[in-house]
């Protein structure tokens, strides 16, 4: 019953913005349109987005600007979202929140390597770090150097982790940073997740987190043998160090497999496989998706006075966000309807 009374408001909350979550036949509306203002007049129509963007001028709008308009959507929703939860609820959101952050430093780092005049404008997120965050955004988008960058991030919990990359490497890559962040955030919440939740909460916490953190792993084994050509060696150190339904020789066996063939069989043989019977290598990224949908759905189902009704939310929110985002592309660049919805329903 505490559960219960202590969810209820809140996902009576979420069950209304999920109404407004945009289905199928929008998107190929979308798909349909011929210029990106358009698509923006198109979503100031949409109750999900009507009341947000009713100031909004499609004409004057750029594309960055109107991606960066479509990402603060998400941050607008989880504020909301937050509001609404009580002190357990947030100690998930705050641990959720990081993911945020990490976006925020990829986008300035990418900005420094790219070499790159433009100055980073993240002005409309600064409300919403503010509230959240120790990070400095201005002070991080007006770095024009790592070094410079990574002096900024001081007083936060990423100043350390990035300071030891830099000092441990001769040149370090923006990809080399990144993968940093990721895993020490994957690990973090891996470690953090006995001592927040417990009862069905810590059940579905590990269930989504392990599955997606297993995932994961497997695209990027089939990735970096693929497409890079990496070796073990260069491979173990990127990946994440968790396990769920993935056995640490199951994994070994993957890493070091000496042929595609090989690695597709030890892919069949996977618990993964079992779920997705139709999985192949070539299909990873789609599979990763399907999976991790199919359980946050399910589970907000199941238990809807539980934290999967928050994760779930905000999963599909930033779903919609990458569509639309594909979308805005597609249009812009004359891509057909027929492909475009293809391209954005794989997202």
């Amino acid at each position: 019953m505490g559960t219960l009374l202590s969810y209820s408001g809140l996902t009576t909350k979420i069950r209304a913005m999920e109404s407004r979550l945009l289905k199928e036949p929008q998107y190929r509306e979308i798909s349909e349109l011929l210029t990106v203002p358009q698509v923006v007049a198109y979503l100031k129509q949409q109750p999900g987005y009507q009341k947000l963007w009713s100031e909004v001028d499609e004409e004057k709008l750029h594309r960055n600007e109107v991606e960066h308009l479509l990402r603060r959507t998400i941050y607008q929703d989880f504020a909301r979202i937050y509001h609404f939860a009580n002190p357990e609820q947030r100690k998930f959101l705050d641990l959720y929140f990081k993911r945020y952050e990490i976006v925020a430093i990829k986008q300035c780092m990418n900005n420094i390597f790219d070499h790159r005049d433009v100055v980073l404008d993240l002005s409309l997120f600064v409300e919403f770090f503010e509230r959240h965050s120790k990070l400095n955004l201005e002070k991080l988008t007006g770095s024009s150097s790592m070094e410079e960058f990574i002096e900024n991030l001081k007083g936060s919990e990423y100043y350390a982790v990035l300071s030891r990359l830099k000092d441990s490497m001769v040149h370090p890559l923006v990809f080399d940073y990144g993968m940093v962040l990721d895993q020490r955030y994957f690990t973090q919440i891996w470690k953090a997740k006995q001592k927040l939740f417990k009862g069905v909460d810590l059940e579905e916490v590990t269930m989504a987190y392990g599955q997606k953190f297993d995932m994961l792993n497997l695209n990027w084994i089939y990735r970096s043998k693929k497409y890079y050509r990496m070796s073990p060696h260069q491979i173990y150190p990127l990946l994440i160090p968790v396990r769920y339904k993935l056995k640490r020789d199951e994994v070994k066996r993957m890493v070091e497999a000496e042929s595609d063939e090989e690695l597709k069989t030890l892919l069949y043989q996977s618990y993964y496989a079992k779920i997705r019977s139709e999985m192949s290598p070539e299909s990873l990224e789609e599979a990763y998706v399907y999976i991790l949908r199919s359980i946050l759905e399910k589970e907000a189902r199941s238990h809807p006075h539980s934290v999967a009704v928050m994760y779930s939310y905000l999963y599909h929110k930033e779903h919609e966000i990458n569509r639309l985002t594909t979308a805005v592309e597609c249009v812009r660049y004359g891509i057909r309807p027929e492909e475009t919805i293809q391209y954005v329903m794989k997202n």
